[in-house]
């Protein structure tokens, strides 16, 4: 067994092997390493031919026209493009955005980037589980304004937002929806048309396929214009020029393939051993769970550990990769920012950690994270003031330090 034992799949994934053996077709000069972009020799047609094929295969992983996936290098370049491409192109008209304040970086920093070009954003507060209020939603809908934008599964604690009626709202007042669906892929059944979703954002490596290639699917029925971000040769139907990187969009083509078939059994696999997980640890003194079971995805946990600092922790469980939270925070010293928009308590949220839990992962390897667990917090414990002091009968909160 590989050590450390890997719970961070929600950072990212390893190339599954399959997806691997079909990148390498795509490199050497025995290989497909055409431009698809050049239209005068065979080798372009064939790199046309194969990002054609990967196209379709992502399209009906989610119910999609091939022609409505645009390649990006991420996530984060999709939400950018998605928020600020509709903005910059409807902003003399409707100039308001909604979103909420458990969405990933890349999409709160796009809308504070545009907030200082003068557009309008409201920030939903969730209630404690993490989820958004809809008639707080719908009561702070504007006659201007232009988008909604939430995050299908959040990306720290794994909660789903109800796309479905959020969907609805958007339909009534004819507002464009986008969700960021970098956590969701692989882990819900997504259908754009059914959902009536106008732009969608998700990154290969979050499901077993490569890093540094992205879609965004952009509606074609009614058509949603956006101002594209990167200037070049038109690529993409002009809004993300750049030549196409063929091996990254096989690898994510036949990530998708693979997804469509081994979907349902990954997420049972998922459910398994997180319900293992949870079962082995969750009769630990002072411990919180901060992921709503009743109504989120079966990869993530998230967990507070009362008395015991989350890097702490990490530290002490050197034979695990876990996180205090999301990838893209992780240098950040402060509290989840999403668990205190929860109203989580700062030394609970200080004390969190995310497990997250992937295809690969085995029965054995959480059977060993649990009996890891239990003796790192009893050694943390043990050398803590605070926890002695809690058993005790002290209450801490009430006592004043600087006196």
């Amino acid at each position: 067994m590989k050590q450390p034992i890997y719970l961070d799949y929600a950072a990212t994934t390893p190339v599954d092997l399959k997806v691997y053996k079909k990148m390498k077709k795509f490199f050497l000069f025995t290989g497909i390493f055409g431009n698809s972009a050049s239209r005068s020799h065979q080798f372009g047609w064939d790199a046309e031919k194969a990002i054609c094929k990967a196209r379709k295969n992502i399209a009906q992983l989610i119910n999609a026209d091939p022609r409505e996936i645009i390649f990006t290098s991420g996530a984060t370049e999709s939400n950018n493009l998605a928020i600020k491409g509709l903005y910059e192109f409807h902003k003399k008209k409707n100039t308001h955005i909604i979103t909420s304040q458990i969405e990933h970086k890349s999409v709160l920093d796009s809308c504070r980037y545009l907030e200082s070009k003068g557009c309008q954003i409201t920030y939903l507060k969730p209630n404690k589980y993490g989820m958004i209020n809809l008639n707080e939603l719908n009561n702070t809908i504007l006659p201007h304004t232009l988008l909604i934008s939430i995050i299908h599964v959040n990306n720290e604690v794994g909660i789903i937002q109800n796309i479905s009626k959020i969907s609805k709202i958007c339909k009534n007042k004819k507002i464009f929806l986008h969700i960021d669906a970098t956590q969701s892929i692989g882990k819900l059944k997504i259908d754009v048309q059914k959902l009536n979703i106008d732009l969608l954002s998700f990154s290969g490596h979050k499901i077993y396929g490569p890093k540094g290639i992205g879609v965004l699917y952009v509606r074609r029925r009614p058509r949603i214009r956006l101002t594209s971000q990167i200037h070049g040769g038109g690529h993409e139907r002009g809004l993300r020029s750049g030549t196409l990187p063929i091996h990254q969009i096989v690898g994510l083509g036949e990530a998708c393939k693979i997804l469509k078939k081994e979907m349902y059994n990954d997420i049972l696999h998922y459910s398994k051993l997180q319900n293992l997980l949870w079962n082995g640890i969750k009769n630990i003194e002072e411990i919180y769970l901060n992921t709503y079971l009743k109504n989120s995805v079966s990869n993530i946990l998230n967990i507070s550990f009362n008395f015991v600092e989350g890097e702490s922790l990490i530290m002490a469980l050197k034979n695990l990769a876990i996180s205090s939270g999301s990838a893209c925070t992780s240098s950040s010293l402060e509290p989840s920012y999403v668990l205190r928009a929860m109203g989580i308590k700062d030394e609970l949220a200080h004390s969190s950690i995310r497990f997250s839990i992937g295809r690969f992962t085995t029965i054995h390897e959480i059977e060993i994270t649990i009996k890891s667990i239990h003796l790192a917090i009893q050694k943390l414990r043990e050398l803590s003031p605070l926890w002695e002091m809690y058993q005790k009968g002290i209450n801490i909160e009430k006592i004043i330090w600087n006196k």
